[in-house]
């Protein structure tokens, strides 16, 4: 099973997918080149429109992701979309999307980011915005509330917005921004009292109602905006520019939609290379060097997790692989431990990007409306067991670097990990659906710092990680949880048991070497059943998640974790039945392979 699975893998990753980009940002990489007068290939904006119209819901409309209800802000980018990629205003799926959108109001009720991508397409008044106080970048960094602190992904997303705000960027008006302006609203566009809609937001849209805070300063900043100080403007201007362009030279732009948009209007159509920043922490970045990035190199977003689940993985390829002569230097280990251990928070875990800058209160100024959770970088129970899992291994193979800091960071980050664990023994997941995601996670860690079964026996946090886990196994052996869990952060079982899923259950289980061999040998036997002729696994249901309301789509997760599943399963157990049918039919296959017809 696992030979087909692996065959499969190498045949389509020589494929191009847009797979992973959330409709959101699909819609405004076309609002982006639209704006910018981008021009894609014929086939590839056929390919995009039918993308965008096979996800229509039956109402006509469109949620932010596949398990959402159809909303305003969903709606109106993928209406947008499919008009700027050809289809008229009398096409029979642009009629039932206008006739959706009207129901809720028309696109009046779109919650802020949406706003903002509205004013740039001439298509919303910025005077229909609160204002971001572009100002703020000017402030001492030590001032509470300064962009500075924030997660790296809500600052820049703030610092372009704040751009796009403060020079009021617009496209020019053409025959399509006329057409739209009569479709996307009820009223007529010219009677509109923009003002009143800055915090009309239609309620199927909140994910994160503003607090009376954020109200406070919003009323404060609208106020500011009618008699701000030209002088201080153009000098808040100058500095996001100036941070905008640092981005774009660290790494290959955080939101390069937005970027792209802005560089064409400060510059022109040819905007040209500029020098190096002189250094990282006037941009508010972290030290990077010797960590990995989300994707590739140039992106140089380094990730705690990433780096040490990519320094493992070097680790265990010279260890497993004999015939890998040319070895990583050890100074780029160490350096990856370097980064690593500077970005230990006081918690004991660790953050995704950056160390936790700023504190819990910040998510009181969470003017995104549609996303919850997302001001600060929070400490993650899957990016401190990754890190835990690569410092441990990394500890057995130099023993004597850092020992005494990566010791006491282990400790720590174990005791984090009990901090975190519930009541019921699961550990909330961050980046996945959701209590599985974290469970695993958790069982992870204990198990690289030695707390297993043994005797039939555990401590206590894996015994009560496992009995949650087990207690949510479903009638045909696999688990199946709800991205819904994620947004109400209870476990919310699903109909159908998910691949992803089950292969995280038993991967936790077995982790810690759970007793019960038969719990794992059903769970096997799922990824066995559904398991295809070509080697894989069917999609299933969402299974990531961020700030409480977003997914992303990972299509290679069906594939590649109920390989580690099995994997591990035929190492630890090679004595079961169900084990010795995977390692026969797997070796059948080689032959076969080896032999050519197959």
């Amino acid at each position: 099973m696992g030979y087909k699975s692996i065959s499969y893998v190498s045949i389509s990753k020589q494929a191009v997918y847009w797979q992973i980009i959330p409709k959101l940002r699909l819609s405004t990489i076309l609002m982006s080149c639209y704006a910018a007068k981008i021009s894609l290939p014929e086939e590839v904006e056929r390919e995009l429109l039918r993308y965008i119209l096979s996800k229509q819901l039956p109402d006509g409309g469109w949620g932010l992701h596949l398990k959402e209800q159809s909303t305003v802000f969903g709606t109106t980018f993928s209406y947008i979309a499919i008009r700027i990629l050809g289809l008229g205003p009398d096409h029979p799926d642009v009629v039932r999307a206008r006739i959706n959108l009207h129901k809720k109001g028309g696109a009046l009720g779109i919650p802020n980011l949406g706003k903002v991508w509205l004013a740039i397409m001439n298509l919303y008044s910025w005077e229909g915005m609160n204002s971001p106080f572009p100002e703020l970048w000017l402030f001492p960094t030590w001032l509470p509330g300064h962009p500075s602190t924030y997660w790296c992904h809500a600052r820049h997303i703030t610092l372009a917005m704040s751009y796009c705000y403060a020079t009021r960027l617009t496209v020019e008006e053409d025959e399509l921004i006329q057409s739209l302006r009569e479709e996307i609203y009820v009223e007529d566009f010219s009677t509109i009292d923009w003002p009143a809609q800055r915090n009309n937001i239609y309620e199927a849209d909140l994910h994160s109602a503003h607090s009376w805070m954020l109200d406070a300063a919003f009323a404060t900043f609208n106020l500011y905006e009618r008699y701000h100080f030209t002088s201080f403007r153009k000098q808040a201007i100058a500095e996001m520019y100036e941070q905008i362009k640092a981005d774009d030279i660290f790494s290959n732009a955080t939101n390069s939609t937005f970027h792209v948009l802005i560089s064409r209007y400060a510059d022109g159509a040819d905007s040209p290379i500029v020098d190096n920043p002189p250094n990282y922490q006037r941009y508010y970045r972290q030290m990077n060097k010797g960590g990995f990035p989300f994707s590739n190199r140039e992106n140089d977003w380094i990730v705690s997790d990433c780096t040490a689940e990519a320094m493992r993985t070097l680790m265990l390829l010279e260890e497993k692989c004999p015939f890998i002569e040319d070895h990583v230097a050890p100074q780029r280990l160490f350096d990856a431990v370097n980064v690593i251990l500077s970005m230990r928070n006081s918690d004991g875990g660790f953050a995704s990007y950056e160390t936790r800058r700023g504190s819990r209160l910040l998510e009181i100024m969470n003017s995104s409306e549609i996303y919850a959770d997302c001001m600060v970088d929070h400490t993650y129970i899957e990016c401190t067991s990754s890190v835990m899992q690569g410092l441990k291994h990394f500890g057995k193979r130099f023993p004597n670097h850092r020992e005494d800091e990566i010791s006491d960071t282990l400790n720590k980050a174990l005791q984090y990990c009990r901090n975190m664990q519930k009541a019921d023994g699961s550990w909330l997941g961050r980046w996945g659906v959701c209590f599985t995601y974290g469970t695993w996670f958790g069982l992870e860690a204990f198990a690289c710092m030695g707390y297993i079964y043994r005797g039939g026996e555990a401590c206590k946090e894996v015994t009560k990680a496992c009995e949650f886990l087990v207690s949510k196994q479903m009638e045909d052996g696999g688990w199946g949880e709800e991205f819904e869990s994620y947004r109400f952060r209870k476990y919310i079982q699903h109909t159908v048991s998910q691949i992803h899923q089950t292969s995280w259950a038993l991967l936790g289980l077995m982790a810690v070497r759970y007793p019960d061999v038969r719990v794992l040998e059903r769970g096997i036997q799922v990824l066995i059943d559904r398991q295809t002729s070509i080697g894989e696994w069917p999609q299933g249901d969402i299974a990531t998640a961020f700030y409480k309301a977003g997914t992303l789509h990972y299509n290679a997760y069906r594939i590649i974790f109920p390989i580690f599943t099995l994997a591990r399963f035929t190492r630890l157990y090679p004595s079961s039945p169900v084990a010795k049918g995977l390692l026969k039919n797997g070796s059948v296959h080689s032959e076969q392979s080896q032999n050519g017809r197959c």
